[in-house]
């Protein structure tokens, strides 16, 4: 009986002590993750509501107030020739750079993966255009593609091709900007994939090289299904990233808007010389919400797509 009066402090105690851990293991994540939410929602969320508000109004900048017009900065911009023309310019640059960005991404990846000698020289190195600033790599690219002195026109010369018109011809432009891109993100995305790379077990290589496999079949067979969800990852943010593009097309000229003829005028570039240009802000957030509306149904297209390839693939293993 007295062994039993002993031990009821020491039961309670510990019964204590469970209950604080258990509260713990349930409520510590939730505080651990607060504070990017917190944040988020003053610097993100709380913008893209404001944004959605002046969307809908005809703003004055003076004021800082506006009048409630309904959806008419809308339909001014879907019936502005200026959006589908920037619409156009912004899918030819986003499908002349994420495509051949992520295919040579990918091979990079691919390289750096085998036993290099200086591999950590290699990784590095292929990061070195993402650490430089997008204004100096627009200035460099500028002065290569350009239309009187530029260096890709004066090898044209040399081989006897005529010169390009770089600053004019709009898809010889989409071609120059892509590059400035593709410059700046491939090392980005090739070292994302290497990680993924690096992260398949190497029990499934030494085992399909003993059936026979070559390279090329165990890097279609083996790589690219083992880095699918990182290779997904991959092309949601560079879709997002290519809608957004601003710095590169901005910088191609000393202008900064778009071409004569807005040749390379993206949706971004088409926004902020509306917002900051002709300081209206109304039409600059409706076009704001239509890039977002745009981006959220390409998302959720590639997500749609994405889920019908990784269940078909999981039909065909069973």
């Amino acid at each position: 009986m007295a062994s039993t009066d002993i031990d009821a402090p020491a039961r309670s105690e510990y019964t204590m002590r469970q209950r604080l851990g258990r509260w713990d293991v349930k409520a510590s994540p939730y505080l651990y993750i607060a504070p990017f939410f917190i944040v988020f929602g003053l610097t993100g969320l709380f913008p893209i509501v404001y944004t959605a508000v002046i969307s809908l109004m005809d703003w004055d900048t003076i004021r800082n107030s506006g009048e409630y017009i309904g959806f008419g900065n809308f339909e001014f911009v879907l019936n502005d020739r200026k959006f589908w023309i920037s619409l156009r310019n912004t899918f030819s640059i986003f499908a002349l750079s994420t495509i051949p960005q992520l295919i040579l991404a990918t091979f990079i990846a691919a390289m750096l993966d085998h036993h290099l000698k200086a591999r950590t020289f290699w990784r590095m190195a292929v990061l070195l255009p993402y650490v430089v600033m997008p204004v100096a790599v627009a200035l460099i690219f500028s002065q290569l593609f350009a239309d009187e002195y530029g260096l890709f026109n004066s090898w044209l010369g040399i081989i006897g091709i005529d010169a390009i018109q770089w600053h004019k011809d709009p898809l010889a432009s989409h071609w120059a900007i892509a590059t400035m891109v593709n410059f700046r993100w491939t090392g980005y995305n090739a070292l994302i994939l290497l990680a993924a790379m690096q992260a398949v077990p190497r029990e499934l290589y030494e085992a399909s090289a003993i059936d026979g496999a070559g390279k090329l079949r165990r890097f279609f067979s083996i790589t690219l299904p083992q880095i699918r969800p990182t290779a997904i990852f991959v092309i949601i943010t560079s879709t997002i990233g290519g809608l957004q593009i601003f710095d590169e097309p901005r910088m191609f000229d000393t202008a900064g808007n778009g071409g004569a003829d807005q040749q390379w005028l993206t949706i971004t570039m088409y926004m902020y010389n509306t917002g900051w240009g002709e300081l209206n802000f109304g039409r600059a957030s409706a076009i704001a919400w239509l890039l977002f509306l745009l981006i959220v149904v390409i998302g959720l297209v590639n997500f749609w797509v994405t889920r019908r390839l990784v269940s078909s693939d999981s039909t065909g293993g069973k």
